[in-house]
C-alpha cells in the first residue's frame, strides 16, 4: 500500500507570512507609553536598576528583551525605543524592535525599524541581511535582492548572502539561480546544513541522482540534524523507493530527538506501506500521545487497527478525525464505508 501523503516538517513561512498581512489588525505602533508591574523576577530586577540608573539604555534592552520573552509586547516595545533613544548606535537595539514589531503583527513597522537601521548602518553587514530577509519573508522580493546586492558589493563571499539569495529565487520560481545561489552558499561555508537541503531538494526535483549525495553532505555537517535527517528520509521513502533506507533514518530520529513529532508518524506511514501492521499502530499511538491534535495520525492509526480487525477501535479513531477536522474526506468515507458493513 503507497502512500504519498508523508508528512514532512520544512521551513513554514506560509503561517508566518500569513500573521504578517495584519488581516485581523490595523498596522500602527502599539500604545506603549505605560509599563506594568511584572511579577516576573527578572523583570522586577531590572526594574529596580533602572530606577537606581534611569540613562542606561542597556537596561532597557534587556528589560525589553525579558518582557518579549513574556510575550509582553508592549512593555518590550517601549524599552526598546526608549534604549534607541538614549543610544541610538546599538545596531541590535533596533534588531530586536523589529523581532518584537514582527511577531506582534506590525509588519510595516519591523520593516521600517530594519529599513532605519540599515540607513544608520550602511556597511553593517548582519543589518543587511537581516533587513534581507524581512523583505523576503514579506515578499518583497526585489528589495530583497538589492539589499544583497548592497551586500555583495561589501563581502562578495558572504555565504549567509549566497543563502539568502536562494531563498529569494526559490520563492520567485527562479530555480536555476536558486541552485547557483546554494551552490556558492556550500562552496564558502560547507558547514551549512540548511543550504544543503536546500541544494539537494532542488536537485532532487530534477530527478538528478546527485541529490542523495547533498542531502549526505549536510548530514555529514550535523550527523544529529533532524531536519537534514528528515529531508533524506523524505527523499529516500519519496523519490527512491527505498523504504528501509527511510525507516532506518526515521528510527534515528527517534533517537536523537524524541520529542521529535514527525519521526514516529513517517515511521508509522513506512510500516502500513510496508504492511507491517502492529509496528504501524504502536508508531502512530505514540504520534498522537505527543499530539493529541494531529488528525491524519489518527486516521492512520485508524486504517492500522482496522486492517488488523479491531473494527471498535477504527470507528473511534475515524470519529475522533472528524471531531478534530470535520471536512476530513477519507474519514468521512472509511466510517460510511464500516456502516455499510454492518
Amino acid at each position: 500500500m503507497r502512500n504519498s501523503t508523508i508528512f514532512f516538517f520544512a521551513i513554514l513561512f506560509a503561517g508566518f507570512l500569513a500573521a504578517c498581512s495584519d488581516s485581523n489588525k490595523k498596522d500602527t505602533p502599539p500604545d506603549s507609553s505605560k509599563v506594568p508591574t511584572v511579577s516576573d523576577p527578572s523583570v522586577q530586577k531590572l526594574t529596580a536598576a533602572i530606577e537606581q540608573d534611569p540613562n542606561n539604555p542597556e537596561l532597557y534592552a534587556q528589560r525589553g528583551a525579558v518582557f518579549y520573552e513574556l510575550d509582553n509586547y508592549d512593555e518590550g516595545i517601549a524599552d526598546l525605543k526608549k534604549a534607541i533613544e538614549l543610544d541610538s548606535l546599538q545596531p541590535q537595539y533596533y534588531h530586536l524592535l523589529a523581532d518584537i514589531y514582527l511577531d506582534y503583527y506590525r509588519s510595516r513597522w519591523a520593516l521600517n525599524t530594519m529599513q532605519l537601521a540599515a540607513s544608520k548602518f550602511p556597511k553593517r553587514i548582519p543589518t543587511l541581511l537581516k533587513l534581507a530577509e524581512f523583505q523576503w519573508i514579506l515578499k518583497q522580493y526585489n528589495d530583497a535582492l538589492f539589499t544583497l546586492e548592497r551586500i555583495r558589493v561589501i563581502d562578495p563571499l558572504n555565504a549567509e548572502m549566497f543563502y539568502m539569495f536562494g531563498s529569494v529565487f526559490k520563492d520567485m520560481g527562479r530555480k536555476e539561480e536558486a541552485i547557483n545561489a546554494y551552490q556558492s552558499c556550500v562552496e564558502n561555508d560547507p558547514e551549512n546544513v540548511d543550504a544543503w537541503i536546500e541544494l539537494a531538494r532542488l536537485i532532487a526535483e530534477k530527478n538528478i541522482p546527485a541529490a542523495e549525495r547533498y542531502y549526505d553532505n549536510a548530514i555529514r555537517a550535523d550527523s544529529n540534524n533532524v531536519v537534514a535527517l528528515h529531508a533524506k528520509a523524505y527523499y529516500l521513502s519519496n523519490q527512491k523507493n527505498d523504504l528501509e533506507a527511510a525507516l532506518k533514518l526515521y528510527k534515528k530520529i527517534n533517537i536523537v530527538d524524541p520529542q521529535y513529532v514527525g519521526g514516529y508518524y513517517n515511521a508509522g506511514l513506512i510500516y502500513l506501506d510496508m504492511d507491517s501492521l502492529e509496528q504501524a499502530y504502536k508508531s502512530f499511538d505514540i504520534t498522537v500521545q505527543m499530539d493529541p491534535t494531529f488528525a491524519s495520525a489518527y486516521y492512520h492509526r485508524a486504517v492500522a487497527a482496522e486492517l488488523m480487525g479491531n473494527s471498535k477501535q477504527a470507528a473511534s479513531d475515524y470519529s475522533t478525525v472528524l471531531r478534530l477536522d470535520p471536512e476530513f474526506q477519507s474519514a468521512k468515507a472509511a466510517i460510511e464505508r464500516m456502516m455499510n458493513k454492518e
